[in-house]
Parts: structure tokens; C-alpha cells; sequence
């Protein structure tokens, strides 16, 4: 089993940054990925950005690209979700997830965390 822990989130006002942080219990994959994904009531399980265990690929959904950075640290088994220029549109919980490979599709990824809510403020 691998538990997945996110912290960071918060409340911010627009144009406001916030770091989320997501700690694996372990790695399933030698070669797998860690994504961020997002959710607000009502919709489904959106795809914010994903990086490959090692680092050399890194992917963001278009709405962040430029105003958020995904970053990992493999001896701690963490990946880190550094969020600039914070938009009302991206109030949502954030979730932590671990695939066998990158992908933008949330149905890729066998371990979730529990999430951690955003909430950007006008």
C-alpha cells in the first residue's frame, strides 16, 4: 500500500502563491509518476501537472502552465506544487496521485491522497 499526504493549501488572495507538498509513504514504480489534480463540486477530476519519477519530463494542464512549477525530491518521495499568481479559478481541493506512467487522465493513477483545499479570495 503507498499513502500519499498532502499539506499546503489554504486561503490566498488572488495573485497570491501557495506551495503544496504531497509525501508517498514509498514508490510502487521504478519508473513511475507523481501529478497534482483538481476537483470542485460538481465536475470531475481535473489534470494540473505530472512529473516522471526521474524528472525528466514534466507536464501542465494549459490553465497553470507559466504560473505553477511542479518539482520533486526522490529521496523523499515528495513532489512539491509551487502555485504563482493564484486565480479564483483555481479554488478547488488538490489531490496527490501516483501512476506507472505520466498522464493527464486521473483514471492512470492507482494511489490518491486525501486532497487539500485552495481557496483563492477576490
Amino acid at each position: 500500500q503507498v499513502q500519499l499526504v498532502e499539506s499546503g493549501g489554504g486561503l490566498v488572495q488572488a495573485g497570491g502563491s501557495l506551495r503544496l507538498s504531497c509525501a508517498a509513504s514509498r514508490m510502487p514504480y521504478r519508473s513511475g509518476a507523481m501529478g497534482w489534480f483538481r476537483q470542485t463540486p460538481g465536475k470531475e477530476r481535473e489534470f494540473v501537472a505530472a512529473i516522471t519519477w526521474s524528472g525528466e519530463s514534466t507536464y501542465y494542464a494549459d490553465s497553470v502552465r507559466g504560473r505553477f512549477t511542479l518539482s520533486r525530491d526522490n529521496f523523499k518521495n515528495m513532489i512539491y506544487l509551487q502555485m504563482n499568481s493564484l486565480q479564483l479559478e483555481d479554488t478547488a481541493v488538490y489531490y496527490c496521485a501516483v501512476g506507472r506512467y505520466r498522464s493527464t487522465l486521473y483514471s492512470d493513477y492507482d494511489y490518491w491522497g486525501q486532497g487539500t483545499q485552495v481557496t483563492v479570495s477576490s
